[in-house]
């Protein structure tokens, strides 16, 4: 069997998989890796052998940069404090943890140990974004996850850097030099972000060609990381920051049929990608185990310890945290609440970031002798993923229910029927004066009968608010009512983004009206 078929295979058994978990409720990275563990332990399946490239710089772009773009600089803004907490001191403790561990229980080095550590200090990006997909979070608590997974990566990736130097050079690196590495691969890597976003935002005001324009949404990831890398600075963090730029800025580009096709085409490829991905992780364990030294065999029971420390420092680390700040921001007589810490701990899965990491680690040190140990790093490295992703994503569903900070399914309805019924309001307040504008003349004697029709549109709307997929009454294509109802479209989104930041409503529930309006907009195009 070919390389070629077995990674067809594999796409149509991770979509079929994926698939299914939706459709039974269960948290598809999760099943993912069982799934591919199964199948990789089967005898006739050919060995898997991953070249770091292939992760790095096919598969990880796009699933960053999708992960990024469903965080809003507004939710970044309200939880950086706590985040920088998790971001730096949480990924250095977790890193001497698991160095320390490893070392005391393994046949690994302090150096190779604490590359070990530095590989598995952060949590993963995709894995939570997708775990977290199943969830109804507060706003908040969904930002911090998300925000930490993201961030959190530029510096286990300086941390990893100094330990493979180390281990490789045999050199030792100062504090300083770390600092100022750190400053280049971060702040570089944001800078490169930053600076692309802006120059696709302004390709994007300029064109209005729907294919031009979803090749450029598809590029952006993969020229983010790119540049960053040849410029010797994060490619990781350049992806995640122009995600997080231009997916706060995504409504004002293209029309709404450019939006729609976006989405989907991102969707799809996203769906795909997570699904492969994951699927490896479970698949590439059994080939990693075949290379292990005969002092190496203990991995089965070192992999638990190894998953335990990251959970046990996150919780040592995370409650804390909390106290620390509900000290300093308490009001009245509240409690501490140990409800949010708890799902916050239990968060903090692995995935597909580790396993590029690890995968990366050079062949030969600088003697050209075999890097010690390599393949025992890659195991637990890979073991360790496997076990958070199936224990914790298969036990988050039943933690953030017995916690009881989950929204119920009627606190979601309540905030979108309050936002529809809003921006309705202010868009039937906008047709009140249309009749009064000279602009209208240009639109024929059709224009009083199109304003009638809007307005028992608008009218019938907030009446039916809660009504998901209501549909437009006895609409005619007529040019006049497709004129008035864009304007309308106009005025609701503008409302909808002045609720959003002002803070009245979620990003969720932004990101779902809004796509219902982009999807009444492209509907009121005429058929050519």
């Amino acid at each position: 069997m070919t390389g070629v078929i077995v990674v067809l295979l594999l796409v149509v058994l991770a979509t079929a998989v994926a698939t299914g978990a939706r459709r039974w409720s269960l948290p598809a990275p999760s099943l993912l890796v069982v799934v591919g563990l199964v199948v990789g332990l089967m005898p006739w399946v050919p060995e898997v052998r991953l070249p770091p490239h292939v992760i790095n710089v096919l598969v990880l772009p796009p699933l960053l940069y999708a992960s990024a773009g469903e965080i809003s600089v507004r939710d970044l803004r309200a939880v950086w404090r706590p985040v920088t907490g998790l971001v730096f001191g949480l990924v250095l403790a977790s890193a001497l943890a698991v160095g320390y561990v490893a070392q005391a229980i393994t046949p690994l080095t302090a150096a190779t140990a604490f590359i070990l550590g530095s590989v598995l200090a952060s949590t993963d990006p995709v894995a939570v974004t997708a775990l977290g997909r199943r969830l109804s979070l507060p706003s908040r608590v969904q930002a911090m996850v998300q925000a930490e997974s993201l961030f959190n990566d530029a510096t286990s990736l300086v941390l990893y850097k100094v330990a493979v130097a180390t281990v490789v050079s045999g050199s030792v690196i100062s504090a300083s030099g770390t600092a100022l590495q750190f400053l280049i691969l971060a702040g570089g890597g944001a800078l490169i972000g930053a600076a692309l976003a802006a120059v696709v935002t302004l390709i994007r005001r300029r064109t209005d060609d729907p294919m031009l324009e979803t090749v450029i949404a598809l590029v952006t990831p993969y020229a983010s990381y790119v540049i960053a890398e040849q410029s010797h600075t994060s490619g990781v963090t350049a992806v995640i920051v122009s995600g997080v730029v231009l997916g706060s800025t995504g409504h004002k580009l293209g029309d709404a049929p450019v939006r729609l096709q976006v989405h989907a085409v991102y969707e799809t490829v996203t769906f795909l990608l997570e699904s492969v991905v994951f699927a490896l992780i479970g698949l590439e364990l059994p080939s990693t185990v075949r290379h292990l030294a005969r002092d190496e065999h203990g991995w089965p029971l070192w992999v638990p310890v190894i998953a335990f420390t990251l959970l046990a420092i996150r919780l040592l680390w995370i409650f804390p945290l909390s106290a620390l700040i509900h000290h300093r921001h308490r009001e009245g007589d509240n409690r501490l609440s140990w409800r949010i810490p708890a799902v916050l701990s239990w968060a903090g899965t692995r995935g597909v970031m580790p396993l590029a990491a690890a995968l990366s680690i050079p062949l030969v040190t600088h003697t050209g002798a075999p890097l010690p140990h390599r393949a025992l790093i890659l195991t637990l490295t890979t073991g360790t993923v496997a076990l958070t992703l199936v224990f914790q994503g298969f036990t988050l569903v039943p933690v953030v229910r017995r916690s009881g900070i989950a929204l119920e399914p009627e606190h979601t309805a309540r905030e979108e029927a309050r936002t529809r019924r809003h921006i309705a309001h202010a868009a039937l307040d906008e047709l009140k004066l249309l009749g009064d504008l000279d602009q209208l003349a240009e639109l024929g004697t059709a224009a009083e009968v199109a304003l009638k029709q809007a307005r028992r549109h608008l009218e019938a709307r907030i009446h039916q608010v809660e009504d998901a997929h209501y549909s437009d009454p006895d609409a005619r294509p007529a040019d006049a009512y497709r004129e008035i109802r864009r304007t309308l479209i106009a005025i609701e989104a503008a409302e909808l983004h002045r609720l959003y930041e002002a803070n009245k409503i979620s990003n969720a529930t932004r990101r779902r009206i809004q796509h219902e309006l982009d999807l009444e907009e492209a509907s009121l195009r005429p058929c050519d």
